[in-house]
Formats: C-alpha cells, sequence, structure tokens
C-alpha cells in the first residue's frame, strides 16, 4: 500500500510486518505495544470496569513532550495480524471492557478499516487521537466508529511547528474535528457512559495559555457550546523537553485557572477537569506487550 493516510502524505510503501520508511515508520498492519482495561480515561469512557485500551506504536505527530515516547518516538511494540487483532478486541470484550479504546490509531486507518468491517465490537469502538487526521481517512472510518476522542493541541501553526514539526496542525485539527462531529451525535446510556459522541481534549502546557484560550474559543464558535471538552493539567515533563525551557516544568495552578475561567466566560457548559495530582509519571501505563 502507498501510503497517504494522514495529513503527511508521506506516500510510503507500507507491506505487512516490514518497517517504512514514512513518518511513521510502521508496517500496513498494526503494531501494538498494550492491550489491556484502562481506568484513567474521561468518567463516561472508562466507567466501572475501565476501557479496553488498545496502544498502538509509531506516531504521525511525535510531539516533543509525548508522554508514551517509548513507543511513539521509539516504536516499542510487536506487529499483529488483522485475525490477532480481532481476537485481541474479543478478550477486552470478554474482560468487560466498557469500549474498544483505540490509541493513537491514525497512522493505522486502512488496516482498522479492513479490520472492522470483518468484526464490529459489542461495545463502542473509540478514535483516541491527537488530532493530526485527514478528512479522507474520517470519512473511511464513517459508521466503524463510535466515540471520537481527539486531542486539540495546538492553535497557532508556529506553536504545532515548533512543538510536533507540522505547521498545518491547526488547520487540519479543525477539519479534523468537524468531520468527527458530523459523523456522531452524544448519547449516553443511563449509567452515564458514553455510547457514541464527540470529546474533545486539551493539554494545557505551561507557557501556552494563549494557545489553549484560542483553542476553547474556536470550539465556543464553531462547534455547540454543549461539546464535551476535557481540560488536562496532566502535563509531566517528558520526551525531549529538556530542550524547551518553557516545557520543562510542570503546569502552575495559576496556568490552568486562567484556561478553566476563559472556558466558562465563553458560555462553554460540559467540561472534564483534572485534580493537580494527575500530573504524574505513574499514570503512564507500562509498554510491556500486555495482551498484545
Amino acid at each position: 500500500m502507498i501510503c497517504f493516510g494522514c495529513p503527511r502524505h508521506c506516500g510510503a510503501l507500507r507491506t505487512e510486518n516490514t518497517p517504512s520508511s514514512g513518518f511513521c515508520k510502521m508496517p500496513y498492519n498494526a503494531v501494538l505495544a498494550r492491550a489491556a482495561l484502562h481506568q484513567w480515561e474521561e468518567p463516561p469512557i472508562s466507567g466501572k470496569n475501565g476501557s479496553g485500551a488498545i496502544f498502538f506504536s509509531g506516531c504521525s505527530l511525535r510531539c516533543v513532550f509525548c508522554q508514551n515516547e517509548e513507543i511513539s518516538h521509539g516504536g516499542v511494540g510487536k506487529p499483529v495480524s488483522r485475525e490477532r487483532f480481532i481476537e485481541i478486541m474479543q478478550e477486552l470484550e470478554s474482560q468487560g471492557a466498557h469500549n474498544i479504546n483505540l490509541v493513537n490509531p491514525t497512522h493505522f486507518t486502512a488496516f482498522l478499516v479492513d479490520v472492522l468491517s470483518t468484526y464490529k465490537p459489542s461495545v463502542p469502538v473509540v478514535y483516541n487521537t491527537g488530532g493530526y487526521d485527514s478528512v479522507e481517512s474520517l470519512k473511511a472510518l464513517e459508521g466503524l466508529i463510535d466515540i471520537y476522542l481527539p486531542d486539540f493541541k495546538y492553535a497557532s501553526p508556529a506553536a504545532a511547528k515548533k512543538y510536533a514539526a507540522a505547521p498545518d496542525y491547526p488547520e487540519r485539527a479543525k477539519a479534523a474535528i468537524l468531520e468527527m462531529r458530523r459523523q456522531t451525535k452524544d448519547r449516553f446510556s443511563d449509567d452515564g457512559l458514553m455510547l457514541e459522541g464527540l470529546i474533545i481534549r486539551h493539554l494545557v502546557l505551561p507557557k501556552n495559555t494563549a494557545e489553549s484560550i484560542e483553542i476553547l474559543r474556536w470550539i465556543s464558535e464553531n462547534l455547540s457550546k454543549n461539546t464535551y471538552i476535557s481540560l488536562m493539567s496532566q502535563y509531566t515533563p517528558c520526551g525531549r523537553t529538556y530542550a524547551y525551557k518553557e516545557l520543562n516544568r510542570r503546569l502552575t495552578s495559576a496556568e490552568y485557572d486562567k484556561v478553566l475561567n476563559a472556558f466558562f466566560e465563553l458560555g462553554l457548559h460540559n467540561g472534564f477537569m483534572q485534580e493537580r495530582t494527575a500530573a504524574d509519571t505513574c499514570f503512564i501505563p507500562a509498554f510491556d506487550l500486555t495482551g498484545v
């Protein structure tokens, strides 16, 4: 397969089990680092039993502060076949997972269309993405994904270029989120679990509150003020943040509060907020091939 699946448009040849020359350096079939019940998502995703989180290796974005650098940059993981991937989803379902949570799946969209067209889990499928997705790839997933859980990381091309070498990120993320919204309507079970819909995540970065506020402003002006937004305070210096002075520290309470105040001032209604204790590396899963 010649791959143009993500906005990088590498045009790399991707075959099964062989690393590619593309930006993600991944083969056609999924490479996984972990597949297990996960309790640390938003309450409507984790619920009581946990989300069936499948962590993909490689990345089409590779932000400098990624807390999953071991797999996103380092590529640690194991290639799995289409048949094994279906078995993994079934195993998570049998363990009581409230959903199948595809964590950072963008660069495996073609593989996922193939798999989910063959086997659709009995629980919702979550597309948990960094937000750097092409509209064309998302359209190919229509009807296969129940819940979209995108990040909206950067508001300006300058920040996106500096931290992810992707100056087109803001325009790509906006277009992707609008497509995700087109495909889904928010729907919940009686016990509060999300069955279908959209939750936009935003990680507040140190010294970057203006970026956060601009993202909230865009959401308030282009989507419903009832849009579900997860404002995360969990930023912990990881990856290559040692080279970026402004990122080489945790977020302050004043910075997070400034963004929270903007959320309310913009008239937004549905938000998930984090305690400061979420900023700890103990919440990073062990990428030890559990469940793979």
